[in-house]
């Protein structure tokens, strides 16, 4: 299974490292015909749109071609979306290709992961996750950074086609063929919900830090008199906090338990957004905060995500990361609203109540929910399996 491994980690990264590379381009392409900046913002829902659509299918769509064939068709549709988008010069166009490429990308998104968790020997689930969630991390940084290069439309194109190659050489499996009972659709999401509610409380709590903060993290770094340039500098403190900490997380989970590691996340998110009332004496503190929020909240979802992965195999595996990637993209679009509103009001009160009240929310939660599915096995702690 290594090899299976390997490619599919470097498909999705060269993917991933595509469409972060084309959204930008396509965003400033707009701008540079003349659009408003309300018609370019509609554009760029227009992916994250065609994924909430696509995510509920997603579990029948393995059902139906298995996992590799989905992978497959996640790879190509958005291979053939960006080169019509880069043959064309119709708007409208681009906007329908760009919905089917976001569809695309959510099957990419949770096939990709459930793949990872089922391939990965389960003594070390935790750090092979970790690593993934590494990798996709970087690639938000990689992405747009090859945006300059001369012909980025069709180079974001030639990453397309090399992942596409890469993922031929993820293994066929069968797990999605085998009756375990595990309904697909919006029917799986709910069963997935139900058994394991801890999971949707993470993924939006981790939502909610990792990804959605790092948009109002700028305005909250000049609400507190840093410059622009430094208040531009707390996404890179939250992204690097996401980025090393996902490994180290993995490991833990592997030695000592989901369950543990997921109550220290949730607690460092709340000591964390406890320091913020100091900042204003420190405002050095800021950077700190920044970079805890966006480890605990990155290792909120990389806990859950290995939860699922020792509970659930198949169809039941794609619906619970289905379940995991919606609540961490409503986590994602609440963060820059509520913080948004919260900024305006009072940055050195309301701001902090609100982000204390979500922290909090999320100690409960994974503390108290129940957990009726199957149990995830007891971490090894044998000298053979460290």
């Amino acid at each position: 299974m290594r090899g299976g491994l390997i490619a599919l980690f470097a498909a999705t990264f060269l993917e991933l490292c595509g469409l972060f590379m084309y959204g930008p381009l396509l965003l400033f392409t707009l701008k540079a015909r003349g659009l408003e900046e309300a018609w370019i913002g509609l554009f760029g829902a227009v992916q994250w749109l065609g994924m909430a659509l696509a995510t509920p299918f997603t579990a029948g769509w393995v059902r139906r071609l298995g996992a590799r064939r989905a992978l497959l068709l996640a790879a190509a549709v958005p291979l053939v979306a960006y080169a019509g988008i880069n043959l064309s010069d119709a708007v409208p166009l681009w906007a329908l290709l760009y919905l089917i490429a976001g569809m695309a990308g959510a099957l990419r998104w949770i096939v990709a992961e459930a793949m990872v968790a089922e391939l990965a020997p389960p003594e070390r689930r935790g750090r092979i996750v970790g690593l993934f969630e590494t990798m996709v991390g970087l690639t938000f940084v990689v992405g747009p950074a090859w945006r300059r290069a001369g012909s980025a439309g069709w180079l974001a194109v030639g990453l397309l086609a090399a992942a596409l190659l890469l993922s031929l050489r993820v293994p066929a499996l069968h797990s999605h063929l085998e009756d375990d009972g595990a309904r697909p659709g919006l029917s799986g999401i709910l069963d997935a919900l139900r058994a394991a509610p801890a999971v949707m409380a993470a993924g939006l709590i981790g939502g909610f830090f990792e990804a959605g903060l790092s948009s109002v993290l700028p305005l909250y770094g000049l609400a507190i008199g840093l410059g622009a340039a430094l208040a531009a500098l707390l996404v890179s403190a939250s992204g690097l906090g996401s980025a090393v900490m996902m490994v180290p997380v993995g490991e833990l989970v592997d030695r000592f338990g989901r369950q543990a590691v997921w109550k220290l996340c949730a607690l460092v998110n709340l000591a964390a957004t406890l320091l913020l009332p100091w900042v204003g004496e420190a405002g050095a503190l800021a950077w700190l905060i920044a970079l805890l929020w966006g480890g605990a909240g990155g290792g909120l979802y990389t806990v859950a995500m290995i939860d699922i992965g020792h509970r659930h195999q198949g169809v039941a595996l794609v619906s619970a990361t289905a379940v995991l990637v919606m609540s961490y993209t409503l986590g994602g679009m609440m963060a820059p609203a509520l913080g948004g509103m919260a900024l305006q009001w009072s940055p050195q009160t309301g701001f902090p109540l609100l982000l204390a009240a979500w922290a909090l929310a999320g100690v409960l939660a994974i503390t108290l929910m129940p957990d009726r599915g199957p149990r995830p096995p007891r971490p090894a702690r044998s000298a053979t399996s460290d």
